[in-house]
């Protein structure tokens, strides 16, 4: 079967999109896993961590999956962008 899931956005101006869950599930524990593993990444280093770890085992845009998925983890607020003088980095959320 074929769920999906309404992503949410940080913007409450902008709407999130519908997405197949098991890929939600897939790319959200890379996502996690990149950002547990690393104090903060830049967007294109979570990217390619991610990258790296589904490469020939996702079938889709992981790019694409990456950018729905971490603005849907920043919206629910599990994931938060914080920037130093010159970059943007997104790291886990203070519990």
């Amino acid at each position: 079967m074929n769920t999906k899931v309404y992503t949410q956005h940080p913007d409450a101006n902008k709407q999130g999109v519908n997405i197949n869950q098991a890929k939600r599930d897939i790319v959200q524990a890379a996502i996690l896993d990149a950002l547990r593993r690393h104090e903060k990444l830049t967007f294109e280093d979570l990217t390619r961590s991610v990258e790296q770890k589904l490469s020939g085992k996702f079938d889709g845009s992981i790019r694409w999956y990456v950018t729905t998925v971490k603005l849907d983890l920043e919206a629910r607020h599990v994931i938060e962008r914080v920037k130093d003088k010159r970059r943007e980095f997104v790291k886990l959320a203070a519990s």
